[in-house]
């Protein structure tokens, strides 16, 4: 056989392969998983979990496609609109109560209960997804508020520790704040970063109900209107275009060195060294303050979790297929929270054991820190999921960003904060009102 021959018969068997592995994709069941985790990192390690899926299952090909918390909600709606939605979603607790007000979701109890068979969900974590004797979720990771200091900044001024009181953080942002330094920043921009901030310091004052039992907003009470006092008194210690920001800009200005603390979540651990340029044990990491009086420990707690928006039998048992190959093996789940260490932490007992997630790097330099939060965790409450008290109701609160634009109604709106709890408490009482009325 000469060589033209050996050629063209050896690009006829690639053609066939081609056509091959064509034939195997197109016939696998296609399933589209939307997530609203944009940073880079996280991008990518999803991808990397879709693609090491995808090559154990040939039958089923999952794609990733990346959105924004900030539109996800009118997103999700137009897609569904034109038949458009999704396979599967990534959601927050309030988000489901959306996404089933649009008649999507699928019941997942079955899949629920075999997970928590072998893997023990942590309670916190399930309790946000069950309602009318059904869970409409998976959960998948959970993620915390805290108070991220810089001791470098602290050790500078002479300040020995994080402050324990409110009184105490006014007082440290006060002595902090000078002519290229500000004491802290806290998002005041109508978004989520800015909900979810404010609402911490509502769980520490006693505030963390929003609705009463028998669904009546209780948003307006001295518990609100004094946690509102000390984030204004907080903005006045942040640079003064916080108003605009959202999660990335305080951060930006932590690790800079702008500012000396921040409330947020552990997405604070990755990139600190690289853009501080200060060693690891310059971050300093404390529970939030409480009031000298009257407070209570806790913070915000999100469990994250997939709701499953197919309706077809074979991209159901699919899309179950996937979520039990992120959360039935340890190591793989491990890299899954590694795609943001010290921000995704485990919902299962099983994930508290895997040795992926605690041999990550970032989580093994700064163990001490990510025990901490995950032993904080069991403080935390979430609005319109307290006191085991779910209200569905919740959505058309957070979808307006309501706590959010109470705290600019001080801001820019020139209200006092009992005056600006006045006004969200009205406006969610009219949210509430027409969403019980469709």
């Amino acid at each position: 056989m000469n060589s033209t021959m050996r050629k063209t018969g050896l690009m006829m068997v690639l053609v066939l392969v081609f056509l091959l592995q064509s034939v195997v994709v197109s016939a696998a069941t296609q399933i589209v998983v939307w997530h609203q985790e944009q940073p880079p990192n996280r991008v990518e390690r999803f991808e990397e979990i879709a693609e090491a899926f995808n090559a154990q299952n040939p039958d089923i090909q999952v794609t990733v496609q990346v959105q924004d918390w900030n539109f996800v909600y009118q997103k999700l709606a137009a897609a569904a609109s034109a038949g458009l939605q999704p396979d599967v979603i990534f959601v927050i607790p309030d988000f489901t109560t959306t996404v089933r007000n649009l008649n999507l979701g699928q019941p997942v109890t079955d899949l629920v209960e075999e997970l928590h068979a072998s893997n023990q969900f942590i309670q916190a974590a399930l309790d946000p997804y069950f309602s009318e004797d059904e869970f409409w979720a998976v959960p998948l990771y959970g993620m915390e508020q805290v108070l991220w200091y810089r001791k470098d900044i602290f050790n500078e001024a002479g300040i020995a520790g994080p402050p324990r009181t409110w009184e105490e953080l006014v007082e440290i942002a006060r002595t902090l704040t000078t002519e290229d330094r500000y004491g802290i920043a806290v998002p005041a921009g109508r978004n989520l970063a800015s909900d979810q901030v404010i609402y911490s310091l509502m769980v520490t004052s006693g505030a963390k109900d929003l609705f009463d039992e028998n669904g009546n907003v209780t948003f307006y009470s001295p518990e609100t209107v004094r946690a509102f006092e000390l984030y204004g008194q907080l903005l006045e210690c942040s640079p003064p275009d916080a108003t605009s920001y959202s999660w990335g800009e305080p951060q930006a200005l932590f690790n800079s060195g702008r500012v000396a603390m921040a409330i947020e979540k552990g997405q604070y651990l990755l990139p600190f060294e690289d853009e501080s340029g200060r060693s690891a044990s310059d971050l300093g990491m404390a529970r939030l303050p409480l009031p000298s009086t009257g407070g209570e420990e806790g913070t915000i707690y999100y469990s994250n979790a997939a709701m499953i928006l197919a309706e077809d039998p074979a991209k159901i048992e699919a899309a179950k297929e996937f979520l039990r190959f992120i959360l039935n093996d340890p190591e793989v789940y491990g890299e899954f929270l590694t795609a943001e260490p010290g921000l995704f932490l485990p919902v299962t007992q099983t994930g508290l054991q895997s040795q992926t997630f605690w041999n990550d790097p970032i989580v093994s330099k700064y163990r001490d820190i990510v025990e901490e939060i995950i032993a904080y965790s069991e403080y935390g409450a979430l609005f319109g999921f307290t006191s085991g008290n779910i209200r569905p109701e919740i959505g058309a609160i957070s979808q307006q960003n309501l706590l959010a634009q109470t705290v600019q109604q001080m801001v820019s709106g020139g209200m006092t904060a009992e005056e600006a709890v006045q006004w969200g408490q009205k406006k969610m009482e009219e949210a509430v009102a027409e969403y019980r009325s469709q």
